[in-house]
């Protein structure tokens, strides 16, 4: 009988040890990792967006940094998870940088991307060294509305249950109709839309909802490292507007493209690689 409860403890020791040592953490994104330079780029694509959108510019800063290439969960083909949220998001981000070891990297997010690289640095403003924002703002609702407040318990059912149940043809009439309007580059057009094709409807609707409910105007309060704000050349003639969203964030550049819509990395592609120029190679 001793025996028997000997190798069942041994046995049941054995089994712990593999599911201990046999998980593997995960990340709520995918990541692409190329370059070893000593500094280190992480690229944060925007809703419903892929990692794909900053391929022109890894290409250039590849031979001189080591670069990491998000794409979000549910976005662009990407395997979704359970619980998509902004928050859930930012921990994630974070939790990588720390897990990786990765010394004070530099943020890149463009739009909702953009807005994770806020709420990262802010939160965590020992891990990071530096951040670019790339056409977002620290609260979008906040345009239409300058005394906008979030909703505690946002309800995002009626959204939600109304994307995931339009067919995937009105769903691609809309995005046809929608991507103009923040994409010039007509060549691209198709492919971003693709990209909200082959995103899970679901995540989609969701984060669409959680992002629109999301105020970091006070938050940027507690970013410590530099920042420069690149954004679409419309936003200059609401300047006042855009700059009160920004008044809490200091050491910061603030730059409006030349031309072009959201998608500044396509539509003013030269303005946009000397702007990161510039700022990557400050000390």
């Amino acid at each position: 009988m001793k025996k028997y409860t000997f190798l069942l403890i041994i046995v049941l020791f054995f089994l712990a040890v593999c599911n201990i040592f046999g998980q593997t953490k995960t990340y709520p994104f995918e990541v692409k990792k190329a370059g070893k330079g000593s500094q280190s780029l992480i690229f944060i694509p925007g809703f419903a967006s892929s990692g794909e959108v900053w391929s022109e510019t890894t290409a250039k800063f590849e031979k001189n940094f080591t670069c990491y290439t998000l794409t979000m969960a549910g976005f662009a083909g990407v395997k979704p998870e359970a619980n998509a949220t902004f928050t859930n998001w930012e921990k994630g981000i974070a939790a990588y940088i720390k897990d990786n070891k990765i010394e004070k990297p530099i943020l890149i997010g463009h739009s909702m991307g953009g807005g994770l690289a806020l709420a990262i640095a802010a939160d965590y403003p020992e891990l990071i060294g530096k951040i670019v924002i790339v056409d977002a703002l620290p609260c979008l609702a906040a345009i239409s509305d300058p005394n906008f407040t979030s909703k505690e318990n946002n309800d995002c059912t009626s959204i939600t249950g109304k994307l995931t149940a339009m067919p995937d043809e009105q769903f691609r009439q809309m995005q046809t109709q929608m991507i103009p309007r923040l994409l010039a580059d007509s060549s691209m057009q198709e492919t971003v839309i693709r990209w909200s094709m082959t995103s899970d409807r679901n995540t989609f609707a969701k984060m669409y909802c959680d992002f629109s409910n999301t105020d970091l105007r006070e938050k940027i309060k507690s970013i410590q490292c530099p920042s420069l704000i690149l954004l679409e050349s419309f936003f200059v003639n609401m300047k006042p507007a855009i700059e009160a969203q920004y008044k809490n964030l200091k050491n910061t550049d603030m730059q409006y493209a030349s031309k072009g819509l959201h998608f500044i990395m396509y539509d003013d592609k030269e303005w946009y690689s000397n702007q990161l120029n510039n700022f990557l190679s400050a000390k």
